[in-house]
């Protein structure tokens, strides 16, 4: 079974055991030769120190130059390692999933700034986990010099330049940083600019506390923050920080839909790529503009290959994968960070520039389901009948259904999109326990 799902490697943090972790340092030496060098960085979760450290002990062992800097956002890793001469980085997170995950995504270099990691790449890695016949003898552990202090000042001066000239006085922000890899950043760029900032969730040690009940994923603390201390605004990221949502003054979500709409105005870009996750109101409004439309399926790593190959500029997950022109990925903070400029610079409020698409009520219902299921959902003729009667039902409430397999976890998420809520709700619930028994 391939173990590179939709944004790299993903499982229970006990899974990643020593030789498995070889085995990566293995994959990526037989893919690039043994005189190459790997950059070490991760999350905040508690299972990232130790398996930091182990696979710096997998590079002793190869003889493979490393460096490790400990916790750095996972757009300031990739754009750190390709700064600091490293020919790649293995980036040691879960994203928004709980503490008791983890993960690894691996990145390379490309013509101007780091890439994920190619099919090539991975096919490589994948080969030396399959390989039945592997042998790791760990060496002992050396000291090394730790770069995390370089490589947070360099990420910084990074956001700085691309923000360029700004003034943020007069705004007041609440910022949840989901106890994750944002936090050794946290407000100090937003204050260099004049704003005013409220922080929660703002553990940057190794902890047990990143993305439980908040960040990106879970709204309600910031929502809160912000109506009860009359904030302009509110911004929330994920685990390793890649992806930022915010909240209106009254608390109402603003997604990356929302975020690339009014950014590529902001821009004065004519075209946007987005996934097919997309709702049905930035559909309409990009149509209404005259605004190109490229969609692709899910995963910041398809919004970037169409925005390369078809020279687009801006694009963007409805999860809050924001990729900015100039980008190879999603930045939360640096997507935080234009999103301040742009309330800023226009005088508008977050509300009135998010107001820009008229967004189509969606439900997205998840299910459980085992890699059996989700192989049954693409194969059984019964599973696609029951895929089209629902479509045809949708029609009556101008609405679309998307249904696909997690790429991260164990569920088929049931997306509806339709200008009826409460028709939508009833379909949605109704396709789960009709999929499931059909599964």
């Amino acid at each position: 079974m391939h173990k590179f799902g939709t944004d790299g490697i993903r499982s229970k943090a006990e899974d990643f055991t020593p030789d498995f972790l070889a085995r990566i340092i293995k994959g990526l030496i037989n893919y690039a030769g043994d005189n190459i060098k790997i950059f070490l960085a991760g999350d905040t979760r508690e299972s990232t120190e130790w398996i930091l450290q182990d696979l710096a002990i997998a590079c002793e062992t190869f003889g493979i130059e490393y460096g490790v800097a400990g916790v750095i956002p996972t757009p300031g890793i990739n754009y750190c390692f390709y700064e600091m001469g490293f020919d790649f980085a293995i980036d040691v997170t879960a994203s928004h999933n709980p503490y008791t995950d983890n993960g690894i995504k691996v990145f390379e270099r490309g013509p101007s700034q780091g890439t994920k990691l190619c099919e090539q790449g991975r096919a490589s890695i994948e080969a030396v986990l399959a390989d039945t016949n592997f042998l790791y003898q760990p060496a002992s552990p050396t000291d090394r010099e730790n770069l995390h202090a370089e490589a947070l000042d360099l990420y910084i001066q990074h956001l700085t330049d691309y923000i360029g000239q700004t003034d943020f006085t007069g705004l007041h922000i609440g910022m949840d940083c989901a106890n994750g890899a944002t936090s050794v950043i946290n407000k100090t760029i937003f204050e260099k600019f004049g704003a005013k900032v409220e922080l929660i969730n703002c553990q940057s040690d190794y902890n047990t506390e990143i993305n439980r009940d908040c960040g990106s994923t879970h709204l309600a603390q910031l929502q809160n923050l912000v109506t009860e201390n009359h904030l302009d605004f509110g911004v929330a990221f994920d685990g390793d920080g890649d992806r930022c949502l915010a909240v209106d003054a009254e608390g109402n979500e603003v997604d990356g839909d929302e975020m690339l709409a009014f950014l590529s105005q902001y821009f004065k870009l004519d075209a946007i790529v987005t996934t097919v996750m997309a709702n049905q109101g930035l559909l309409n409004w990009a149509k209404d503009s005259h605004i190109h439309t490229e969609i692709t399926a899910v995963g910041d790593p398809n919004v970037v290959a169409a925005m390369l190959s078809q020279n687009i500029k801006i694009g963007s997950e409805q999860n809050g994968h924001v990729i900015l022109p100039g980008l190879t990925s999603g930045d939360g903070m640096l997507t935080a960070l234009m999103t301040t400029k742009a309330v800023a610079e226009s005088n508008k409020s977050l509300k009135e520039l998010a107001s820009i698409i008229t967004k189509f009520p969606q439900i997205i219902v998840n299910m459980t389901a085992t890699p059996e299921q989700k192989q049954a959902l693409k194969e059984k003729d019964a599973a696609k009948q029951l895929l089209l009667e629902y479509s045809q039902k949708l029609e009556s409430v101008s609405g679309r259904l998307l249904v696909r397999p997690s790429g991260t976890e164990n569920l088929i998420r049931i997306t509806m999109w339709g200008d009826n809520a409460e028709i939508i709700n009833q379909l949605a619930n109704e396709l789960k326990t009709k999929l499931g028994e059909v599964l």
